[in-house]
């Protein structure tokens, strides 16, 4: 075979193997974009369950069903149980939080303003990149559901723990 021929004969496999590249790369991407536009369930037993968190946290809480959507969206959540005394630590929201509370009394507070009680049913908006703190109260355990999103890929920012003086300071909830 001559030199022209074997050139001829790469060239061919080469133009066929960035084709077989091309086709592959085209029908990932439609898998990607087809499960993007399913509806998706993420069952109760199959979502990952975190206890204690204690840098964030302080008491017993349970983090059920953490999620994030794929971009475009921003959003994210999960699930956080909180036994009686157990609280988050100060943070904020880039772009603000909603909880809907689903059982039980809390209390959050933010930053030099009064602490609020809530009750299973409310719904609390949060505000955007205001250092705040949520939790049961003393005696009873509060769910809810988190919902916020991302900012430059950053959905909160946690800073010291509340402490007891803080949590049971005076002025009571309202």
């Amino acid at each position: 075979m001559s030199a022209t021929q074997q050139t001829g004969k790469a060239a061919r496999r080469l133009a066929l193997a960035l084709l077989l590249l091309a086709s592959l790369s085209s029908w990932s991407a439609a898998l990607a974009h087809e499960r993007t536009n399913v509806m998706e369930i993420k069952r109760k037993g199959e979502q990952t369950v975190v206890q204690d968190p204690e840098q964030y946290f302080t008491g017993k809480v349970t983090i059920i069903g953490q999620f994030s959507r794929e971009a475009p969206s921003r959003v994210t959540g999960a699930i956080v149980h909180f036994e009686p005394g157990a609280r988050t630590a100060w943070h904020t929201h880039p772009l603000g939080q909603t909880l809907i509370v689903t059982e039980g009394v809390g209390w959050t507070q933010v930053e030099d303003e009064e602490k609020l009680e809530f009750h299973a049913g409310d719904i609390m908006l949060c505000p955007a990149d205001k250092k705040h703190w949520h939790g049961a109260t003393p005696h009873e355990a509060m769910t809810h559901v988190a919902i916020q999103e991302t900012l430059d890929g950053k959905n909160v920012t946690w800073m010291e723990k509340v402490t007891d003086e803080e949590y049971l300071g005076a002025g009571g909830a309202k």
